[in-house]
């Protein structure tokens, strides 16, 4: 499964597990690599039940891994972290949201 369609599930899963007010806020856990990798051990429920798991490794360099390191309030070198949900995307009614 690529990076992106994984953290779509991940996403998609924990907003539906959002609603289980008995879920923990996260959905797996970040490990940075003394060479600045960060790997991702990440598990969904998406919508209906069952559950995906995946794991996901960013390179410095790689497209995603800066917003990866914010969204995990920064990791150093053998830090490992829980993965917080990330936040709902904006409905399509919200305000300032594009039609």
């Amino acid at each position: 499964m690529n990076r992106r369609a994984f953290i779509v599930l991940a996403a998609a899963g924990a907003t539906a597990a959002a609603a289980r007010a008995e879920d923990p806020p996260y959905i797996g856990v970040a490990t940075m690599q003394p060479d600045g990798r960060i790997e991702m051990r990440l598990r969904a429920i998406p919508p209906g039940g069952g559950s995906a798991e995946g794991f996901i490794t960013y390179k410095p360099g790689d497209p995603d891994y800066a917003e990866m390191l914010v969204h995990l309030g920064g990791l150093k070198p053998g830090e490992t972290k829980l993965v917080p949900r990330w936040p709902d995307p904006p409905s399509r009614n919200s305000p300032g949201t594009r039609q």
